[in-house]
């Protein structure tokens, strides 16, 4: 199922019904912040509940709040408690993005009572609702003061085929990176915003390509997380200052050479928020069609970025296999665990232009040594000692 959260519903509040004649009425005003095309928008919140016209006389006649109001005061209460504050984030609405977080609201019921019998007296028709503003720690206004109001890029990969180990791993690895925020000027560090890879953090044990074969580490498939938001960053007209691609090709990675690998401490994916705004980062997986993407939202760059194909050369046919302890093979058996891949050279071009014309071009060179199919043995295996 597809990872994601619909839009926030604006109007919460159950227009209670009334009797013929009930012309006073309670009446809740609010605004809720989105942000559309790069724009901050506010959308008016309005409410009523009638009261009945006998709790309006007997209120003004004893100089205090009827009685009879308690049951809409309550059904108030109930409706203004039911909204909790929820983080703003991006959604995709008809092709448009669209930014929408939610304030909650708390029910002044003493205010309110005031206001109602001060507006009787006075012989108004309406009371306003009196309420407490609950704003969620990342609110639309939050986004709006960073800069961020723009889709700038995404990237996007797919892991079909992946053991459970390694979904595990790259849905973790991609919550880490869920709705987060690059300051302007900032270098992106994968590994720092990843932090510790062990089964504390809700990584599990899974392949790695580790001395010419594959061994078993905590977070094996993290890299498919590297590659997809270094595929987004990448696109967004990022500069890098670390990038590595892995030993040898592998598919998942397709197309070839537009991938970062990470294994640290020794290996990063470092890039530098150069767009003079923050950058917010949001992730979404779709584990039915085993795909991940992350979207990057900011300031509007006039940036036009033109990822090229890969051109491949230098082809090298594959290297022999090689094996790996595997507990679950019988002796003099084997389990094949990857597929051998030749060696080659990828280059991918950037061109970056802005107003038409290019301000900025690179290249991303790969180069993959031959990989031989890797297969699992029975530890006391005398091919583990070739």
């Amino acid at each position: 199922m597809t990872r994601s959260l619909a839009l926030l519903p604006l109007l919460t509040l159950a227009l209670a019904g009334g009797a013929q004649g009930q012309t006073f009425k309670l009446v809740f005003k609010a605004t809720e912040a989105s942000i559309r095309k790069g724009e901050v928008r506010e959308q008016a919140i309005v409410k009523s509940w009638p009261l009945p016209a006998a709790g309006v006389k007997a209120s003004k006649k004893y100089n205090k709040v009827s009685s009879t109001f308690t049951p809409t005061l309550n059904r108030i209460e109930k409706a203004l408690s039911a909204r909790k504050p929820r983080p703003a984030v991006f959604r995709n609405v008809g092709g448009s993005w669209v930014a929408q977080g939610q304030t909650g609201w708390v029910f002044d019921r003493d205010a309110t009572k005031k206001n109602l019998l001060r507006a009787i007296r006075s012989g108004k028709k309406t009371a306003q609702v009196a309420y407490k503003r609950i704003e969620p720690a990342r609110s639309v206004k939050v986004l709006a003061a960073r800069g961020v109001r723009w889709h700038v890029a995404s990237g996007s990969s797919s892991y079909a085929g992946s053991p459970a180990f390694r979904e595990k791993n790259i849905l973790v690895g991609a919550s880490k990176l869920d709705n987060f925020f690059i300051a302007p000027g900032h270098e992106f560090n994968f590994n720092e915003e990843i932090g510790q890879i062990d089964a504390s953090t809700g990584f599990v044990k899974g392949f790695v390509i580790s001395d010419g074969t594959l061994t078993k580490e905590d977070g094996g498939g993290i890299c498919q997380v590297s590659t997809t938001i270094f595929r987004a960053l990448y696109q967004a007209g990022l500069p890098i200052t670390e990038r590595h691609e892995h030993s040898h090709r592998v598919k998942y990675y397709d197309p070839v050479g537009f991938e970062a690998t990470v294994y640290a401490p020794a290996k990063n994916l470092r890039m530098k928020n150069d767009t003079g705004a923050h950058l917010f980062i949001q992730a979404t997986w779709n584990a039915a069609a085993d795909t991940l993407r992350f979207d990057v939202f900011g300031a509007n760059t006039g940036r036009q970025v033109n990822i090229s194909r890969p051109v491949i050369t230098n082809f090298k046919p594959p290297a022999k296999p090689s094996y790996t302890p595997d507990k679950s093979v019988a002796l003099g058996g084997r389990r094949l665990l990857d597929t051998p891949a030749q060696g080659m050279t990828s280059v991918i071009t950037r061109t970056i232009k802005v107003g038409g014309k290019v301000v900025s071009k690179d290249t991303l060179k790969s180069v993959y040594e031959p990989w031989g199919a890797v297969y699992g043995v029975n530890p006391k295996d005398k091919r583990l000692k070739r």
